[in-house]
């Protein structure tokens, strides 16, 4: 089976077509099975064609086949087979790991309330295979999971979003035919979402809606994390300052809080796949605008990183930190993009020894992540980072605790345990500003308090800084120090 064209491939021939295939057409020639029926593409989001077959009536849909069993595929048509318990759904991958996964007590991916919602469909109406040619020859609907028509998830709160959605968006076709199709899948929804929730477009109006969605996202804590670099130089707390525009009833609180970056899975490539559409469109002034959106993420990162370095007098050289958090957010274990990949990185640069705690990702997603070409050469991974089994061994000995999942956990640690075993002075560096509450009590322990947009510490460790405001380019990584 061919695999399906990545986002930007698909943008270089016109709008990226919907995941949704509705199964009673040419798959012979398109999915290499089955025969029957006549084509047309039908919905919003993904990297597939979607395919529909109706040349005459609508037909009530029994059989569904997700192709693809990830982050989303997975919680997705769970989902369904929850709410539509006379909906056979059959998920099939060509990872044959990762299917037996899904159908062993240990599910491949942490989303809260997900494991409850397969257990409870599993076996009934809810099956996972690597067997694709048969299941997409038994369905009347096929869902390829790149995203799905498309999706509007958070990780986190993603089985939540599903049940309880703002609203289900379809695009496709404006023919007799495409509308069928569409409005199939919206009888599919409408098994728990209220119909005026389900909006329907056309293809274009789809495609750029969810582009658009996750760009003023994206824009939003860019905008707040340029803000907190202004307030760590003026004094401001810019947890104040969010507060305050917050309660602008125009503006609103939602993705006003400021951290080390964002990450995840769709933030970047989305507003990258509409940078590109701009540049395509010859519209450079668009696309250099939301270019920006990813600069000031890139700026942040690198920004926490060189702040950790001048707050350890100038140099990370073999000395030990601890990471507290590798996924990009907490409630999941996705690493995608995250932003402790990165500052592990310019800290990896700088021969830091890192040792790395978090409660839901796997020591091996560690390794490679931290082993990609872009980030780590050679052995540099080997050489210089530990994967921890518990926040108190890898803050054990550490010059530093730096913070970068906001995990509701590290809020509850003892952290009169955590100093004594720390070498002195001993430093926090909070990259998600999630020991607000406890700044006296840490300071009081003997902590040196470093946190986004804000001046905790009053005085410093006697050191004899050069004077310098550090200036940081938005294209270089932090400056080398040589090493001793």
């Amino acid at each position: 089976m061919k695999p399906p064209p990545s986002r930007a491939e698909a943008f270089k021939y016109g709008p990226r077509p919907g995941t949704l295939v509705a199964v009673r057409g040419d798959l012979a020639e398109r999915l290499q099975c089955g025969p029957e029926g006549g084509v047309v593409r039908a919905a919003g989001t993904g990297a597939e064609a979607a395919l529909g077959a109706w040349n005459t009536v609508m037909f009530e849909i029994k059989k569904i086949c997700c192709i693809g069993a990830g982050y989303v595929g997975g919680p997705t048509c769970s989902v369904i087979a929850q709410m539509c318990p006379e909906i056979k759904v059959t998920v099939v991958d060509v990872n044959e790991s990762r299917i037996n996964a899904w159908n062993s007590p240990t599910l491949p991916i942490y989303e809260p309330g997900l494991k409850e919602v397969v257990e409870a469909c599993r076996g009934k109406n809810l099956f996972f295979s690597t067997n694709i040619d048969d299941a997409i020859k038994e369905a009347d609907l096929v869902f390829i999971s790149v995203l799905s028509n498309p999706e509007f998830l958070a990780e986190g709160t993603a089985i939540k979003d599903l049940k309880n959605p703002d609203r289900v968006l379809i695009g496709g076709d404006e023919t007799p035919e495409g509308q069928r199709a569409v409005q199939a899948l919206c009888a599919v929804y409408q098994h728990w979402v209220p119909k005026e929730k389900i909006l329907t477009t056309n293809t274009w109006s789809s495609e750029l809606s969810k582009l658009a969605a996750n760009a003023f996202l994206a824009q939003r804590i860019s905008s707040i994390n340029s803000i907190s670099a202004l307030c760590e130089a003026t004094g401001a707390d810019v947890e104040e300052v969010a507060t305050a525009i917050g309660m602008d009833q125009r503006i609103g609180n939602k993705f006003l809080k400021a951290s080390v970056g964002f990450g995840g899975s769709c933030f970047q490539k989305d507003v990258l796949n509409l940078v590109y559409l701009c540049e395509a469109l010859n519209l450079p002034e668009v696309a250099h605008y939301w270019q920006q959106v990813i600069d000031i993420n890139d700026y942040q990162r690198r920004r926490f990183a060189s702040r950790i370095i001048d707050g350890l007098f100038n140099t990370v050289t073999d000395k030990k930190i601890a990471i507290l958090g590798f996924a990009f957010k907490k409630d999941t274990g996705d690493t995608r993009e995250s932003s402790s990949i990165y500052i592990s990185k310019y800290l990896m640069d700088e021969g830091a020894h890192l040792h790395i705690y978090d409660p839901k990702v796997p020591r091996e997603q560690i390794v490679v992540d931290l082993s990609h070409p872009g980030v780590s050469e050679d052995d540099q991974v080997s050489q210089l980072v530990t994967i921890s089994k518990d926040p108190y061994e890898a803050c054990d000995g550490a010059h530093a605790v730096v913070i970068c999942t906001e995990w509701d956990m590290f809020k509850e640690l003892d952290y009169e345990r955590i100093h004594k075993k720390m070498l002195k002075p001993a430093f926090i560096f909070d990259g998600r500003r999630v020991l607000d509450g406890l700044h006296h009590e840490l300071q009081t322990i003997g902590f040196q308090i470093e946190t986004i947009g804000k001046k905790v510490s009053s005085k410093r460790i006697p050191y004899a800084p050069s004077g310098e405001i550090p200036k940081f380019s938005l294209q270089d990584p932090p400056n080398k120090k040589p090493r001793v």
